[in-house]
C-alpha cells in the first residue's frame, strides 16, 4: 500500500510578487528549491499566513540569488505580494518504508528569503 507523506517545506517565505496574467505556477529562487529538496515541475501546496488560502500548483525556476517567490496566474487573486507563505511538497512511499523518509524543512530570512546559515 502507498501513502502520501510530507517531504519538504519552505517555512514562512515572503511573496515578492503576484502576477495574475501569467499562465500559472509559483516561481521560486533555485537556491530555495535546492535547499528544500524540491524540484522544478513538482506539485506543491502553498499556504498563505495572511489570508488562510491553501492552493496547489507547480514550481518553476526563478532567478538564482534573487530570493523571489512569485505567485502566478489565478492564485495571484488569493495570495498577494508581501504575504507570508508556507510551501509544502509530498512524496508517495510504500507503507513499509515510510519511516525512512526524513522531511527537509528550511526557514529562509523573512524579509529577503535568503537561506539562513
Amino acid at each position: 500500500m502507498m501513502i502520501e507523506l510530507f517531504k519538504s517545506k519552505i517555512h514562512r517565505a515572503t511573496v515578492t510578487d503576484a502576477n495574475v496574467d501569467y499562465m500559472g505556477s509559483i516561481t521560486i529562487d533555485p537556491n530555495l528549491i535546492e535547499a528544500a529538496n524540491m524540484v522544478v515541475g513538482e506539485k506543491v501546496q502553498v499556504l498563505s499566513m495572511n489570508s488562510g488560502t491553501r492552493l496547489e500548483t507547480y514550481i518553476i525556476s526563478g532567478q538564482r540569488d534573487s530570493g523571489e517567490i512569485i505567485i502566478n496566474g489565478p492564485a495571484a487573486l488569493k495570495i498577494k505580494k508581501d504575504h507570508q507563505v508556507i510551501i509544502i511538497s509530498y512524496i508517495y512511499s510504500n507503507i513499509k518504508d515510510f519511516k525512512k523518509i526524513t522531511p527537509t524543512i528550511i526557514f529562509p530570512e523573512e524579509k529577503t528569503n535568503k537561506i539562513k546559515c
